[in-house]
């Protein structure tokens, strides 16, 4: 079998091990290109790790396609407008090409595409440019149109499109797009995200990610509070059960994606070297007996609350969920199933002692 498996890339030395270990099944590894900003659509306001690292460690990691997370939702308009501003950003591109670490750029804000084509076209030409799962690719004219932008540009076409999360639970039309994609442009693979664990059609999204991206400019960080408060958290805190419709991949369920996609995307680069490697494991074993929760990137900060036993879900969860018609105040199949799979967690107080030194 092919490769199949996208998974973030840590430069721990550990880690590097583990994926050395699981090259067969390693098409890629995406990773943030950590520089003095904050490039992708993660938070990140600790000193970068230093960049040599990153580079030694992709150079052990032999055969996946390895590829740089540019991904923010929109960077200021200095960054945009001003040539010395995207400079460094360049020469950062550049070093990795010439250590030969780098296949190409995920990108969401297409200003930045544009930018860079134009300040540096022979690095461009030798970059994929592969929309994020942010710009939410849910139909062929939509992958279609960004596939003509990207050309435009300059930058090397993508191998590949990463869907939107929610055609993870629209099984038929997932299909039909996969299939005219591999018609009308063969050799371009499609790619599912499996375990992001956001609620469905997610109504904060979109401010979400500019929330991130803000914190990353300005350096304070209140989007945790927000969810909690007002947003995604705090309706799974209030419904549970509402994280079963989140448009997640199973371990067990990778099989049946695979005859639509050519790649799975697992996620959780912030949730560190341990939940990768289970997350990592399981997708490989297509199975896993623990707590769902503890698979889930966007979801995981439940997972020391509540118990969801993924053993106990069936083996044709992903057919049944994706014949859900959303109106779930007429069906109540979520709230039953959750009830007699999950349960909460005792309270744990964790021994800070080691790390308060």
């Amino acid at each position: 079998m092919k490769p199949y498996l996208n998974v973030p890339f840590l430069p721990e030395d550990r880690y590097v091990d583990f994926l050395m270990q699981c090259t067969a099944d390693l098409d890629s590894v995406h990773f943030s290109l950590l520089h003095s900003r904050a490039l992708d659509s993660r938070i990140r306001i600790e000193p970068p790790t230093a960049q040599e690292k990153i580079i030694s460690g992709l150079e052990r990691l032999q055969g996946p396609k390895k590829y740089a997370l540019l991904n923010s939702r929109f960077y200021t308009p200095e960054l945009l407008t001003d040539h010395n501003s995207i400079k460094p950003i360049i020469h950062t591109l550049e070093h990795y090409l010439h250590r030969g670490v780098l296949d190409g750029i995920v990108y969401c804000d297409h200003y930045l595409l544009q930018v860079l084509a134009d300040e540096a076209p022979d690095i461009a030409a030798q970059l994929e440019a592969v929309p994020s799962v942010n710009t939410m690719l849910d139909s062929c004219h939509k992958i279609e149109a960004q596939l003509t932008y990207i050309g435009e540009t300059g930058f090397k076409m993508p191998g590949k499109i990463i869907l939107d999360r929610s055609l993870n639970r629209n099984l038929d039309e997932l299909a039909k797009i996969s299939l005219q994609m591999h018609q009308n442009f063969p050799g371009l693979r499609m790619e599912a995200l499996a375990n992001e664990g956001c609620l469905p059609y997610c109504p904060f999204k979109l401010s979400h990610d500019s929330y991130i991206a803000l914190a990353n400019i300005g350096g304070q960080d209140q989007t945790h509070v927000i969810n909690c408060d007002i947003g995604c958290m705090r309706l799974l805190d209030e419904h549970p059960y509402r994280l079963l419709q989140s448009p997640f991949i199973r371990p067990e369920d990778i099989d049946l994606y695979l005859y639509h996609v050519d790649t799975i995307k697992l996620c959780g680069r912030t949730l560190g070297t341990d939940f990768l490697i289970n997350a990592i494991t399981a997708y490989r074993a297509r199975r896993y007996d623990g707590n769902l929760l503890d698979l889930m990137d966007a979801m995981s900060w439940l997972a020391d609350s509540l118990y969801v036993d993924n053993s106990l879900l069936s083996f044709d969860f992903a057919n049944m969920l994706s014949q859900c018609d959303t109106r779930c105040d007429r069906c109540g199949f979520c709230k039953e199933l959750f009830e007699s799979i999950a349960h909460p967690l005792p309270m744990v107080i964790r021994d800070q002692r080691a790390t308060a030194d």
